[in-house]
């Protein structure tokens, strides 16, 4: 708001610290975003290693519906403490399709699990990440599920080939 503010001249800032400030706050942003990123990859690699044990001494449906009722317990407990935001909001949401996303985490906790289980933990996370980043970049190529269409670009798939590359090395035994 205060950059909505200065900018239509309601407050007597120079507009070169209104770009700056501006350019900050996105980069703080930005910043946070990859270490939400970088935090985010840590806390799967080690979950899945986690979930690996507990189905090895249990069985992968004991495991994956632990998984799913203690991120649950997790979830009410935040929303207690955090506002109370109303539940009947996901009965409004527009594209019904996208409250299917718990369900889809319980065949991410499966997948895990069993690539984990049969490749080993560094492996298994090097393909999951190649995975994510080409359905990633599937879905916004064509704008599905709502996300805005982007172009395509060479330098995406370079990238991706380099990434897939690197497993290959990385997997290549002597």
């Amino acid at each position: 708001m205060l950059i909505v503010s200065i900018l239509r001249g309601g407050c007597k800032i120079p507009a070169s610290f209104a770009v700056k400030y501006y350019f900050h706050y996105m980069e703080g942003k930005v910043m946070w975003g990859f270490l939400a990123a970088l935090v985010s990859g840590a806390l799967m690699s080690i979950q899945g290693v986690f979930n690996t044990e507990v189905t090895k001494q249990s069985s992968l449906w004991v495991s994956t519906g632990w998984v799913q009722l203690s991120a649950f317990a997790v979830c009410v407990l935040a929303w207690l403490f955090t506002g109370r935001e109303s539940i009947s909001a996901l009965w409004q949401v527009d594209n019904k399709y996208t409250l299917l996303g718990g369900v889809i985490g319980a065949f991410i906790t499966i997948t895990v699990i069993q690539s984990m289980g049969a490749l080993g933990p560094a492996r298994a996370a090097m393909l999951i990440v190649v995975s994510q980043l080409i359905v990633a970049y599937v879905i916004e190529l064509f704008g599905m599920f709502g996300t805005d269409k982007q172009p395509f670009e060479w330098r995406k798939l370079v990238g991706m080939a380099v990434a897939i590359i690197g497993i290959v090395i990385f997997k290549w035994q002597k």
